[in-house]
């Protein structure tokens, strides 16, 4: 309280009392401050509480606010206090007008700050760095991390020969390994592309790929150059901003909401490629993400399943010319990479189990699965080599609409028991006519040539001689259907061009025996999505029915 003393001037004090009062004043103040910053504390919490009276969601409705746009917890003191200077504002309250300008000008000029400061320490990392002369560079992927296999794929994928890569395998292949470290030199070497890991099921990602990625990014020395969080799961390159985004397609909406910061996804790696649920699926992916460049690399990986009539199997069967396929195994490996118990084991199954050994360490598809033919090889069959063929044969099954009508010629090579097939027709509602002119203008089919057709149809073997071609009847007879097909099973290659033949190449790839309601296999050859198969039999008639043969 106030008295005479406390008028006393402090230049006619002593210097003790001077002191003393200093020190009380200081004191106060340091109390008077602490008690300002722990109101403001208490106010800071007051404004951050969820607004909750009538009046509150009166005042916003009055504002014509949409309140589906907003939870609950976005609705607080602070919403409230600023919509209430808002409306003042509104009503020409020149006070609350200044105040709203200043709210709105300090939020502007704290963005403008930060990306001011950003882009400060961004020129000052650059300063700091050592000049280029004496700087890390990033040289690339070591030959020495590559297995002795897979080095000609770096100058593949170097010199952008093929988009796609195809890496089936068997245990301690390092196919994996290969393709991680390409991830990280692909990103390195291109600062405008980011990369997209996937597996079929999202819950398996950090245990696997994840990792493997982030072993390679430690293998060539970069782990100071990206930054890696689980949630969510993405790798980024710090210095330009690149990320590696890892996603599981048993969730697509999560891959079709893969946003860049800019440029776009250039890198997809398919790990463990058999367990998607097919084709399709993969190829919807592949168009969802890979958009808006020129440049783009697709990896597939996977460990061949036992069954031959596996999707993933069969898919590498079909050959694209943007696509290269390299098998692998752990013979192929230097062995102190692999280390003695690796070894022993591979040793072990492979006298205990050779079975299960040629498919997990061998990578080779050698399960009966079901599928009639095991003896299908798919290639291309160049012009050259036709020039060459002595003898073709021609097959016709009939059909119109839905089952088609198939063509088929091949050569037959009796030395090497097998039968190459490289020209087909497939098409449906069209009459006899037009297919004779068909195979005539196109196919190469003179007068001269045997066509062997089907002779459930003697009407239409009639019309073919009646156009102008060399048409008979297969023959038939009990059992011949069954003989006709072990002997194609028998054969040691059933080489097709899928490229001229693709229906053809579908049908022997697919055509599968029929199981019963416990699974088992059911005697007996399907009568279903067989017409180039049948049109083959036909071709071959004389063939296979002569004594020997």
């Amino acid at each position: 309280m106030p008295n005479e003393k406390n008028l006393i001037p402090f230049d006619q004090r002593t210097e003790s009392e001077a002191r003393e009062l200093g020190s009380k004043g200081g004191k106060k103040s340091g109390e008077s401050r602490r008690r300002k910053k722990t109101m403001k504390q208490v106010m800071d919490m007051l404004l951050e509480k969820p607004a909750n009276t009538p009046q509150d969601w009166e005042l916003l409705s009055g504002l014509g606010l949409d309140f589906p746009d907003f939870n609950q917890e976005e609705i607080t003191n602070l919403f409230i206090v600023n919509a209430a200077l808002l409306q003042k504002a509104k009503s020409g309250d020149i006070n609350a007008i200044k105040e709203l300008r200043d709210i709105i000008q300090d939020n502007a000029y704290q963005k403008h700050k930060m990306k001011i400061e950003k882009e400060y320490l961004k020129l000052e990392k650059q300063k700091s760095a050592p000049p280029a002369s004496g700087a890390k560079e990033y040289k690339g992927i070591p030959a020495n991390m590559v297995a002795p296999l897979f080095s000609p794929l770096l100058f593949d994928i170097e010199n952008r020969e093929h988009s796609e890569y195809v890496l089936p395998g068997g245990r301690g292949s390092t196919k994996s390994s290969f393709i991680s470290l390409q991830v990280i030199d692909l990103i390195m070497k291109n600062e405008n592309i980011h990369a997209c890991v996937l597996r079929q099921v999202a819950d398996t990602l950090r245990g696997s790929v994840y990792q493997q990625v982030l072993w390679a990014i430690d293998a060539l020395g970069l782990s100071d150059e990206f930054r890696a969080t689980v949630s969510p799961l993405e790798i980024t390159r710090i210095s330009t901003g690149q990320k590696i985004y890892f996603r599981g397609a048993d969730d697509p909406g999560k891959i079709k909401s893969i946003k860049v910061p800019f440029g776009y996804i250039g890198v997809l790696w398919f790990e463990e490629l058999d367990q998607f649920t097919g084709a399709e699926s993969v190829r919807k992916i592949e168009q969802s993400v890979i958009r808006g460049g020129d440049l783009a690399y697709k990896f597939k990986s996977f460990n061949p399943p036992k069954s031959a009539q596996n999707w993933a199997n069969k898919y590498i069967k079909i050959s694209r010319t943007d696509r290269l396929t390299v098998e692998s195994n752990y013979l192929s490996v230097p062995k102190k990479w692999l280390g003695k118990p690796f070894l022993d084991d591979a040793e072990f199954l492979k006298e205990t189990n050779p079975t299960a050994y040629e498919n997990e360490y061998m990578g080779v598809a050698n399960g009966t699965g079901g599928n009639v033919f095991d003896n299908v090889v798919i290639r291309e069959v160049t012009d050259d080599e036709i020039a060459q063929f002595d003898r073709l044969y021609r097959g016709v099954d009939w059909g119109w609409y839905p089952d088609p009508y198939a063509y088929n010629c091949m050569t037959y090579i009796p030395s090497q028991h097998k039968l190459i097939i490289f020209d087909e027709y497939h098409c449906n509602k069209q009459s006899n006519e037009q297919t004779a002119k068909e195979l005539r203008e196109n196919h190469g089919v003179t007068e001269n040539d045997l066509l062997i057709c089907d002779s459930a149809e003697k009407k239409s073997v009639g019309d073919y001689r009646a156009f102008g071609l060399m048409a008979r009847s297969a023959e038939k007879g009990p059992g011949s259907v069954e003989y006709s097909m072990k002997w194609l099973q028998s054969l040691r290659e059933i080489v097709i061009d899928n490229k001229r033949c693709p229906h053809t190449a579908e049908e022997f790839l697919d055509y599968e025996y029929e199981r019963d309601k416990e699974d088992n296999v059911i005697t007996g050859y399907p009568d279903r999505n067989n017409h180039h198969i049948d049109a083959t039999r036909y071709a071959m008639n004389k063939v296979w029915k002569r004594r020997g043969e």
